[in-house]
């Protein structure tokens, strides 16, 4: 198959984000991303195999652009990584669409593998955050790379509370968990 030409894949990404806003996960398909974009559905075919695999490169780029945005201000860095997780809860869609490829992920291993991989590197991520904050675990014999591990799951075991919990209070416990994270910091110094 011959590319298509004008069409850059990241346009495409924009359109398939943008068709997910509006039309929900439930009514989201390759052809309706194909009418978003402007473009035949053999061009979304050519980019994106699958309805899945554009479901996991949003994902992949809301977390890269999540983490881009974060590492910016060192200043701030635990109040700015706390914003950076409340804005994507605000935004409930990411999670419902990332809780949804997990469940998939568990009886298909090509989106098991590539879930896998956006953990892996948000781990990564988190461990250079830490190591640049702390320089060492704040306690002796818990590494770094377990805390990073350990941030991970918390902040998507807050998202699935979030999402599933309508009465769930996010900005007070937002709040206790900042004072949480500023005691550890001070603690790895």
């Amino acid at each position: 198959m011959a590319k298509p030409t004008g069409v850059a894949k990241g346009n495409l990404l924009a359109a398939a984000k943008q068709c997910l806003v509006d039309k929900g996960i439930e009514k989201f398909t390759l052809k309706a991303v194909a009418e978003q974009a402007g473009v035949t559905q053999g061009t979304i075919y050519y980019h994106f195999k699958t309805k899945e695999q554009i479901l996991l490169e949003i994902i992949q780029s809301i977390c890269e652009n999540t983490w881009d945005e974060l590492l910016k201000d060192d200043q701030q860095l635990i109040q700015s990584a706390l914003q950076s997780a409340k804005n994507r809860y605000e935004n409930k869609d990411f999670y419902q669409l990332f809780f949804t490829l997990v469940v998939l992920g568990f009886n298909n291993p090509p989106i098991k593998q590539q879930i896998g991989r956006i953990l892996e590197n948000e781990n990564e991520r988190l461990f250079n955050v830490l190591t640049k904050l702390w320089g060492k675990s704040p306690i002796e014999g818990v590494s770094i790379a377990t805390w990073s591990t350990f941030v991970n799951a918390l902040i998507d075991g807050i998202a699935l509370q979030i999402v599933m919990c309508d009465d769930f209070h996010e900005d007070s416990f937002y709040n206790e968990l900042e004072k949480i994270l500023l005691t550890l910091y001070q603690l790895g110094k």
